[in-house]
């Protein structure tokens, strides 16, 4: 029976996704094609070995367009052999890139390949891949939902009250990300994944001086007298400060066998032990997490007591702490390096830094299982299980 193993893990820095940014002089192609090119070399793999590349990027368009992960490969100086495509599961695009590298390597499809994603916010903002006036969604779905659907940000706001989640506590949890990402960076706990890039070294969002009071005097980032009327019970306690900023980056992970890891003479960092995917309510849209976490773990036959480090993604404070009153994971596993409010969120590279930052954290506190989750637009999610080899 085959496994499969992640041997190496790499990311850029985080940047900013403004013009001002540390990487937006960075086109995407570079930005993936820099951490792919840093994955072999530290790896030390022969790149002809590699069977694909599967990478994931949200708004494939414009300088994202045209299949970009094949133009990072080509970039990065692999063989022109070497194949690639891009995959777009909203902010879980990359960590289902892994789902389908990992069940390649499974089937017999693959022996050596890779997973990753990118995001250049700042080149390529968000949601410029549907033109203004253009309705992505299609007559069927306004059929099925005809209130409407709303905006991620009203769906943390929903999120907030229906678990009864209030701003203090919000802006709680958006300190704690800060300060163990800071603790974390000063602990030098960042330098085995991350691959400096034009003198950028360090990710640019931490706020290790975070307050709850200084987020306190944020204003409400979404609120909408529209959305106000339909949704009484919202209390707008969403703002920008306990949601994850719009970043730029790169992540990668090269995943293949334990067989042929030994052969190659290469370290596995975990072993990919289980996946799930699931659909949720595409109103409240990012609650995935808690049937995805569900699901995963009777795949794994393992309870949430036997995971020792979880990963979920901080799209808000409120997506995250709503998944903790449901499963009941112990906080103090949950994000040890702090997570995208601190960290940023390029959205399609922010699976495979997840990905990247829970197998390091995994063999640096002798963990033995780990869960990562995601939550994503439309009501989906993945999750998968990782153990220690």
């Amino acid at each position: 029976m085959r496994d499969a193993v992640v041997v190496e893990a790499v990311r850029t820095p985080i940047g900013k996704g403004k013009p001002n940014g540390a990487l937006a002089h960075v086109h995407p192609v570079e930005l993936l094609a820099h951490t792919l090119r840093t994955l072999v070399q530290r790896s030390g793999v022969d790149p002809e070995l590699i069977d694909d590349v599967i990478g994931g990027t949200v708004d494939q368009v414009g300088e994202q367009a045209m299949n970009t992960t094949r133009y990072a490969v080509l970039s990065a100086g692999l063989p022109e052999s070497v194949p690639a495509t891009t995959v777009d599961r909203q902010c879980g695009s990359s960590q289902q890139a892994v789902h389908f590298a990992a069940q390649g390597v499974l089937s017999g499809a693959y022996d050596l390949v890779v997973a990753c994603g990118v995001e250049s916010m700042s080149r390529v903002p968000m949601w410029s891949n549907v033109p203004a006036g253009k309705d992505p969604f299609g007559p069927g779905v306004a059929a099925r939902y005809p209130e409407g659907l709303v905006p991620q940000g009203i769906s943390a706001e929903l999120i907030a009250a229906k678990w009864s989640l209030g701003r203090e506590q919000l802006d709680t949890f958006a300190v704690s990300s800060h300060r163990k990402a800071a603790a974390a960076w000063d602990a030098g706990l960042f330098d085995a994944e991350v691959a400096p890039l034009d003198g950028v070294t360090r990710d640019e969002c931490v706020r290790p001086d975070s307050t709850v009071d200084t987020l306190a005097g944020l204003r409400p980032a979404y609120h909408d007298p529209a959305f106000a009327e339909r949704f009484p019970q919202i209390e707008w306690n969403v703002t920008a400060g306990n949601a994850s900023p719009i970043n730029d980056g790169a992540s990668a992970v090269l995943i293949t066998s334990s067989e042929i890891a030994a052969r190659l003479g290469l370290r596995p960092l975990a072993r990919l032990h289980s996946f799930a995917v699931t659909g949720s309510d595409p109103l409240l849209m990012l609650t995935g997490v808690v049937p995805a976490t569900e699901k995963v773990l009777r795949r794994a036959s393992l309870s949430l007591d036997d995971i020792d480090l979880f990963e979920v993604n901080e799209a808000f404070s409120s997506v995250v702490l709503a998944w903790q009153q449901e499963t009941g994971a112990d906080p103090a596993k949950v994000n040890v390096h702090g997570g995208a409010i601190a960290l940023g969120h390029p959205l399609g590279a922010s699976g495979t830094r997840l990905t990247t930052t829970l197998v390091h954290a995994m063999r640096e506190r002798g963990a033995r299982y780990a869960l990562q989750t995601m939550c994503e637009a439309g009501g989906l999610a993945n999750a998968m299980v990782l153990e220690r080899v």
